[in-house]
């Protein structure tokens, strides 16, 4: 067998930013200036916080434990609030739910969700169909005025497939003036797609929106294809995109790792 290829990760659109120097205590997760660093300068920068939104048919359980990587690489720097839709999928399979039967024994935050479904009669979903309803949007949209009016204040948006999706809608109502969806300082979209059906709403994802952006995406997922997410990408000023090879997954390898901070060292530069 030959030496396992190495993680991969690709940064265009921007600079490499560098980061200031910490040193890590043998037993312990707090991290401390390095030597030259000024007096006080980590008490006074509080981590930044995220309203993460998961994909479709994750329960808000299931998205916590699958960001746990990203929260620990990110600790100290940003810290995630996680949010599930608001629409339960019935008879989703896999380990963040069962049958429609054994649902509603599930406690909510373990309840398989999603944030709209692409079908009228059927709690179905597909981002790559050509849909003529974005059945349950506006459900949507309200959850996440509430999260931001209830949890806040954020200074980012990260989101996941649809999550990733709907969040750009958000950033893009707020630049529109929709008062329910102040800007965010950035925005991190993972799997990303623009979200197809939503009639006079569609509009206002075409023109450019502005504000610092990193779309990560790999080259080898079949659910949503890679020119998806760059799509999405050239609707934003400065786009950052940091590719992997993998697939339908948030990647937290020691490279994407130290991308997510470089990109959100120099929010703070």
């Amino acid at each position: 067998m030959g030496t396992p290829a190495r993680p991969e990760a690709r940064l265009r659109g921007g600079a490499i930013w560098s980061r200031p120097p910490y040193f890590r205590l043998p037993l312990g997760e707090r991290l401390l200036p390095a030597r030259g660093a000024l007096p006080g300068e980590m008490a006074a920068q509080q981590p930044l916080r995220v309203l993460a939104l998961a994909g479709f048919r994750q329960s808000e359980r299931g998205f916590r434990e699958k960001t746990g990587a990203l929260r620990k690489a990110l600790r100290g720097r940003a810290e995630l609030v996680c949010l599930s839709g608001p629409h339960l999928v019935s008879g989703a399979e896999g380990s963040e739910g069962a049958g429609p039967d054994s649902e509603p024994c599930l406690p909510p935050e373990e309840q398989p969700r999603g944030w709209w479904f692409s079908e009228q009669e059927a709690d179905v979903f597909n981002a790559l169909s050509q849909p003529t309803v974005c059945r349950g949007l506006e459900e949507a949209l309200g959850t996440v005025a509430q999260a931001l009016k209830r949890l806040g204040p954020f200074d980012g948006l990260l989101g996941f497939s649809q999550g990733a999706a709907l969040a750009a809608l958000v950033c893009a109502l707020g630049q529109a003036g929709d008062a329910r969806f102040p800007l965010p300082k950035f925005i991190i979209l993972v799997s990303g797609f623009c979200p197809r059906g939503l009639g006079p709403e569609e509009s206002v994802l075409q023109g450019p929106l502005s504000l610092p952006s990193l779309h990560v995406f790999g080259d080898t997922d079949c659910v949503i294809p890679s020119q998806e997410s760059m799509q999405l990408a050239s609707r934003f000023t400065g786009a950052i995109t940091l590719t992997h090879p993998g697939g339908h997954f948030i990647p937290v390898a020691a490279a994407q790792r130290q991308a997510y901070l470089n990109f959100l060292d120099q929010l703070t530069e």
